[in-house]
């Protein structure tokens, strides 16, 4: 029988994803501890869940106005530390949930992010995924020592050639390479261990590589692109795909889209897990999710989901009055998070919504679309949008940590092993038996160059 896939979304910050969660009075506040991330995992993994994956951004959202204070002041996820680091502190409280972290492909280098997540995935056992993001607003190109973000397609150009080196370095170490026989002094078979020679339009590397193959060969891929530039190059690379349908109707259809774009690229959809978004709210009976959800609805400000908005869409809202409509060139050169923009733009039904048109149809800063009641209630939700294929699995945000994963572990997971729909116990040691992705076989790597050549 089919079988969903669970995701914890966190971060390495004060706050969850949910900026106004550092306020909720059951949140912890030692989020700079390790403490913190070893009970989330242990939590996350008590729920049989299939990954804890970490979000991360390279600068606090402080484009509003082009000033952080209201960021720092407020906590609008104005701690952003090194998501891998936090990482490793939660592997080592944990046995068998995978482990994902986000590495930007516009302002690393690919060896260096090759490097990073195959010696994760070794000291894991075959654990690990890495999210690919392209970076998305100035504050980020800023910090990392540019002026001004790269363009959007152009960004996922530059990806594209980022990803055949990462994965030429990866797959230049074959099976078995690694001998350790001392007695006629060889390490290794030199014949199982190749260099990459790439050189492309964005980027050259020579190898050899120096990290061997983990247990599940290489990390599994993660992408949540939702432009038509995001989902091709989804498509092509991800072997996880996180999403962010406003309802099961749309799901539906987006959902069947994607895979065929999956197809149309030659890949077995079925190997190309797709994961929506969500905040869960629950409890014991449905009048008490409720109670938790008005608390929860008092905690967010304007000021939150603006810095978000200009965050998110390379845009300072402050630069217009709140019911001022945005002009043409506005709009089309949002070089941020494209998804967001076209969505308020279908949702409002407007070419030109004002900020607080932005605010209302995208939600950003608050719970949005929560779904909120019992753990059979909640459930409910859950399984008709997995058994009508609108997705494979959920990546669960948090309203407050560690609460709002341990409620869910405790109402909904149960509801969801009885149906027969989610798992019992984990399938086997890796990331990849538990997701029920192929090992990649090693091979040979030689890539086709832009121009056509070998």
């Amino acid at each position: 029988m089919r079988q969903m896939t669970l995701i914890g979304f966190l971060q390495a910050q004060n706050c969850t994803n949910f900026a106004a969660s550092w306020r909720h009075p059951d949140s912890r506040v030692d989020y700079t501890s390790p403490d913190f991330y070893r009970h989330i995992g242990r939590v996350l993994e008590e729920g049989k869940f299939h990954l804890g994956f970490f979000d991360d951004r390279l600068a606090m959202p402080d484009m509003l106005g082009g000033n952080h204070e209201h960021t720092v002041e407020g906590g609008i996820r104005c701690v952003k530390m090194d998501p891998v680091t936090v990482l490793m502190t939660m592997g080592m409280a944990t046995e068998r949930m995978g482990l994902g972290s986000t590495y930007s492909t516009t302002y690393y280098e690919p060896f260096h992010v090759a490097r990073v997540f195959a010696t994760l995935d070794l000291m894991s056992k075959g654990r690990a995924a890495w999210n690919i993001v392209t970076s998305l607003n100035d504050g980020e190109a800023m910090n990392m020592g540019t002026n001004e973000v790269v363009d959007h397609d152009k960004r996922y150009d530059r990806a594209d050639e980022f990803m055949e080196v990462v994965l030429g370095h990866w797959n230049s170490w074959e099976d078995g390479a690694i001998l350790n026989d001392k007695t006629n002094n060889r390490f290794a078979d030199p014949k199982k261990i190749h260099r990459l020679d790439f050189e492309g339009k964005f980027f050259n590397s020579r190898g050899p590589f120096t990290v061997p193959r983990s247990e599940q060969g290489h990390p599994v891929l993660i992408q949540a692109g939702q432009s038509g530039r995001g989902q091709r190059f989804a498509a092509r690379w991800a072997e996880l795909v996180f999403v962010a349908y406003p309802n099961l109707e749309t799901g539906r259809k987006e959902y069947a889209a994607f895979k065929q774009n999956v197809a149309d690229h030659g890949r077995d959809p079925e190997k190309v897990k797709v994961a929506v978004l969500t905040h869960c709210v629950t409890a014991e009976t449905r009048a008490e999710a409720e109670d938790k959800r008005a608390l929860i609805d008092t905690l967010p400000t304007d000021l939150d989901q603006l810095s978000l908005l200009s965050e998110a869409l390379n845009f300072d809202f402050a630069s217009r009055g709140r019911d001022e409509p945005l002009s043409d060139d506005e709009i089309q050169g949002m070089q941020g998070i494209q998804g967001i923009r076209d969505r308020v733009l279908e949702a409002s039904g407007k070419t030109n919504p004002t900020p607080n048109e932005f605010m209302k149809y995208s939600g950003r800063g608050l719970l949005h679309r929560p779904w909120v009641g019992s753990g059979k209630d909640v459930a409910d939700i859950m399984e008709e949008w997995f058994s009508t294929r609108a997705c494979d699995g959920f990546v669960i945000a948090a309203t407050h940590v560690p609460g709002a994963y341990e409620d869910f572990v405790k109402y909904v997971v149960p509801e969801l092993q009885k149906r027969g729909i989610f798992h019992k116990d984990y399938e086997g040691a890796t990331l990849r038996d538990n997701l029920g992705l192929d090992y990649p076989a090693p091979s040979h790597w030689k890539i086709p160059m832009p121009n056509g050549g070998h």
